[in-house]
């Protein structure tokens, strides 16, 4: 019997996974004056969302892959940046992250009781 479940198992990829996606956002930020720089981000909920189904393996296998927006509009020199729109998601990120090491460090208190420690 493993220690840590699933669920804790997909709490720290999903905390990898927002911390990939803040570092791509504020790279993001970095070059919203780069001509032609195109965004990046992450996506990591989709491929945890299907991994859940195949249990702690296919968990531990996911991926995070960092992938170019080409969705967005293109400004007059090329890039694809808004500031304003990527602090917004940046601090959803932000959020997302802090309610996820919540929830992970609520987890390893009652599993720190159960064992009698702390």
């Amino acid at each position: 019997m493993d220690l840590f479940d699933t669920t804790q198992t997909a709490l720290e990829r999903a905390m990898s996974g927002t911390s990939a996606r803040q570092a791509a956002l504020a790279q993001n930020l970095a070059n919203a004056n780069t001509p032609g720089y195109q965004r990046k981000d992450v996506d990591f909920q989709g491929a945890l969302r299907s991994a859940l189904a195949g249990g702690k393996s296919a968990v531990e296998r996911s991926s995070i892959q960092t992938v170019t927006d080409t969705s967005a509009a293109l400004r007059a020199d090329g890039s694809n940046v808004d500031p304003e729109r990527e602090g917004s998601i940046i601090a959803r990120a932000g959020l997302e992250h802090d309610a996820l090491v919540s929830v992970a460090n609520t987890r390893n208190s009652i599993l720190r009781a159960a064992m009698g420690i702390g």
